[in-house]
């Protein structure tokens, strides 16, 4: 038989279990400013930590936490809770009266938290939690019974008269060890509500199901209108979920992100971390991160800080010279630039066009001779003004070349070089509002275009055979950012705008020219390629985010053609793009395995899905054939 429960007493002793995880150990800057919150409503807070904690993350947690445990990271969150309730003892804690375990996997307060405890204080119940999920027919974890009704696990607080039970014992001590993400929801999430409501527990939640009929899963399904209720706790799955989900229940990551800052939460706090824990792309889509500069300078940039800027350009074919400086005129300030070249007859014309022109915005100029065009304006920004990136004297640096694209027709080529410069420096006033993003966002790392996709067939795998190098390069440098599956979010055309230590890891690297493929051999797979298309993975893996942008003009054309293309692709399997993605996978794979033998389908589906395991395939047979000489 359930029975009524009770309300937290007037001062009553409340203490907060908090779990955290990270796989570099880093704390970002939503934890403190989560715990330092709860800080008023809480007698102690113990941090639980599973696995790595950096010194300097150790030493911001003890300065808002009473105290912080570190344990091997076994069990998920549901281990921690376990193995922290044991340290610190039954015995111990029935000298408080009540028990909060919550843990790292939401944002917060994004609403405040004084009414919500005001509200749940009062409230007469042996255990409470902020949101419910619906119950679930049929169950989404494998189960043939429905998935119940159960508070949400991320918070759970429990009052004395249940945490001193002989059913909350025997919870915990017959916990099995959890070894996988479906196992924490079958053995404690789902499981929880219900077992101590079946013991005669009651439970009620600050936002209960039955407020959010459209939905079994309201903080995520319903997180913009949670915020508007008054809920103080913002899921970070919203974030780094399947976009096609997202598309299919419109829910909308910018506009969440915009009703927490209305309420005085900082966004920057969102993107930071999910800079270094989301791939980029997904984050990118979710968060609607793409930026629609107009011309009209908006007035943002703030010129009386203004930034110090270095302006890198590489100019092999000379005769965009003047095109280059003129973009580069458009910059709201003052800049030193460095120009590299591939010989002294080209840096002799480019030095003069640069006197002759006078631009006053340049500070100092500088023209440099390569020795080598190996990897052309990539090794020329790692390489030939490494010194300048990594010497600590510009706050930005612009990273623009003299763009042909001669392997394409000249129509192709020249939409990409507009593609590439109208995007980054469109007018002064673009310029200016561009910059105005960095001053805005202290963690925005980097600017690029949006993927071009226009005249190439960059769209559903622009990966192409860069992936596996790109992994090889990042677990060399100490990169753990999840690679997007299909297509990067990368420099494709490396231009870019960024603050040098967002590229920190690529720069400190010492390359060598030796190090890139010969200019004739400037194709997939080699060093130029997997850089243009690691820096923003580089950029968060220090928290550092990024934005893709872009002018009205090239917005209108470019959405235009997305849109037809995605008509007529859908055409054939009209419905959700999460159905549609699906269904032509699938027919994909049916069609290879009718029209060849076993041996032909493998081919073609190692090659069309998992290029990268494709390329190490080849190089494992190459090393066991005996080598020949060639002509």
């Amino acid at each position: 038989m359930t029975t009524q429960g009770s309300s937290f007493p007037a001062g009553g002793r409340r203490i907060i279990f908090y779990l955290f995880y990270d796989v570099r150990g880093v704390v970002d800057d939503y934890i403190p400013y989560k715990l330092a919150r709860l800080r008023p409503f809480a007698e102690d807070i113990v941090v639980v930590v599973n696995g790595d904690l950096t010194e300097e993350s150790r030493q911001r947690l003890e300065a808002v936490a009473d105290d912080v445990w570190q344990r091997p990271n076994e069990g998920f969150d549901v281990g921690g809770y376990q193995a922290v309730l044991h340290r610190f003892g039954a015995e111990r804690l029935a000298e408080y009266d009540e028990v909060v375990l919550m843990n790292y996997t939401w944002f917060g307060p994004v609403r405040p938290f004084e009414p919500i405890f005001e509200r749940m204080d009062a409230a007469e119940a042996d255990f409470w939690g902020i949101t419910e999920h619906d119950a679930v027919d049929p169950h989404p974890h494998g189960l043939d019974e429905p998935m119940p009704l159960h508070l949400q696990s991320h918070w759970i607080a429990v009052r004395k008269r249940m945490f001193t039970s002989e059913t909350w014992r025997r919870y915990w001590d017959e916990m099995p060890l959890i070894t996988s993400y479906d196992q924490s929801i079958l053995q404690h999430e789902s499981r929880f509500t219900r077992h101590f409501e079946e013991a005669g527990f009651r439970h009620i939640a600050a936002f209960p199901a039955a407020d959010y009929p459209s939905t079994p899963h309201a903080a995520f399904d319903a997180a913009l209108q949670l915020i508007h209720d008054g809920c103080p706790v913002l899921k970070r799955r919203t974030f780094f979920h399947d976009p096609l989900y997202l598309d299919r229940e419109a829910i909308i990551g910018r506009w969440i992100i915009d009703a927490a800052e209305e309420s005085g939460y900082p966004g920057g706090h969102i993107l930071q971390n999910m800079a270094h824990t989301a791939a980029p792309k997904i984050l990118n889509t979710n968060a609607s991160m793409l930026e629609i500069l107009p011309d009209v300078d908006l007035g943002g940039y703030d010129r009386a800080r203004p930034f110090r800027v270095a302006a890198t350009v590489h100019i092999f074919y000379e005769d965009l010279t003047d095109e280059l400086l003129d973009r580069l005129a458009m910059l709201p300030g003052a800049y030193d630039l460095y120009v590299t070249t591939t010989d002294e007859t080209k840096a002799a014309f480019i030095r003069e066009r640069i006197a002759a022109r006078g631009d006053a915005q340049v500070g100092s100029s500088e023209v440099r001779v390569l020795p080598s065009n190996r990897g052309r304006d990539l090794s020329a920004f790692f390489i030939g003004v490494r010194d300048v990136v990594v010497g600590g004297g510009y706050d930005l640096v612009v990273k623009i070349h003299s763009k042909k694209t001669v392997q394409q027709g000249a129509g192709v080529g020249t939409f990409f070089k507009r593609q590439q410069l109208d995007n980054l420096l469109n007018s002064p006033g673009y310029a200016a509002n561009l910059f105005a993003l960095f001053q805005r966002e202290e963690h925005l790392g980097i600017v690029f275009p949006p993927t071009v996709h226009i005249g190439f067939p960059t769209l559903g795998g622009a990966w192409f055979t860069n992936k596996e190098p790109t992994r090889e390069l990042f677990e060399r440098i100490g990169v753990h950012i999840p690679l997007d599956e299909v297509s990067p979010l990368g420099a494709m055309g490396a231009m870019w705008i960024a603050r040098p230590e967002a590229l920190k890891l690529l720069t400190d690297i010492e390359y060598s020219y030796e190090d890139y493929q010969p200019e004739t051999e400037h194709g997939d797979g080699s060093l130029a390629h997997v850089q243009e298309r690691a820096v923003a993975y580089v950029a968060g893996e220090l928290g550092y985010h990024t934005r893709t942008v872009a002018n009205p003009e090239y917005a209108a054309i470019s959405h235009t053609f997305l849109e037809f293309k995605l008509d007529q692709l859908s055409r054939p399997v009209q419905g959700y793009a999460i159905d549609e993605a699906r269904v032509v996978r699938e027919h994909a794979d049916t069609s290879i395995r009718l029209a060849q033998g076993f041996r032909g389908f493998v081919k073609e589906w190692l090659v069309r899905y998992h290029p990268d395991a494709t390329q190490r395939l080849i190089r494992f047979r190459n090393r066991l054939r005996p080598r020949q000489s060639r002509p």
